[in-house]
């Protein structure tokens, strides 16, 4: 299937006025520049990415401490206050 996708492409390429080596340089990618500055791309945004998911995740987990520390009431007012209450 390939194979007769490629060779159709050859065909066209020839109906168009392309000579053999520029055919073959548009399908195959035989100039790599833009090829290597798109993965150089890929790759500073994924390690950008990774970065702000952690610097994210780190600033979420200090602004969700708990606001009283672990083992005491959530509140020093108690029911008795208000009955006292005069």
């Amino acid at each position: 299937m390939i194979h007769k996708n490629i060779i159709q492409l050859y065909k066209i390429g020839k109906e168009l006025g392309l000579s053999r080596k520029e055919i073959t340089n548009t399908l195959f990618f035989k100039n790599r520049y833009p090829l290597i500055l798109a993965l150089m791309l890929i790759v500073i945004l994924t390690i950008f990415v990774f970065f702000f998911w952690n610097v994210t995740l780190i600033l979420y987990s200090k602004t969700t401490d708990p606001i009283y520390a672990r083992g005491t009431k959530y509140s020093s007012i108690s029911i008795k206050d208000f009955k006292d209450k005069k």
